[in-house]
């Protein structure tokens, strides 16, 4: 799986809402009702990602917010297993 270009990465994310850019990686802050829905969300995000075998940088701050950072690290940037993550963790949010 190749590295995508800027300009693929900039299209995908027009599909994606709330999701950003770095220039390495593509990253969200979700906002959770509190601490221990916050650690629920994380832990959904986990069984996820172990599923498809590709796995997050995850950070846990102020409480209850929770900023999900994808990158495919062999390949110095994102690609498409990082959207397929990112598609994934979408709908876990709202339940």
């Amino acid at each position: 799986m190749n590295k995508l270009t800027e300009e693929e990465i900039l299209s995908k994310l027009q599909k994606l809402s709330g999701w950003n850019y770095t220039g390495k990686s593509i990253q969200k802050e979700f906002k959770l009702e509190n601490f221990i829905s916050a650690v629920n969300f994380i832990n959904k995000i986990a069984e996820v990602a172990e599923r498809i075998d590709h796995h997050p940088d995850i950070n846990l701050h102020s409480y209850n917010k929770v900023t999900i950072t994808l990158t495919t690290h062999s390949k110095g940037g994102v690609t498409e297993n990082d959207f397929k993550l990112a598609e994934s963790i979408e709908p876990l949010f709202f339940k």
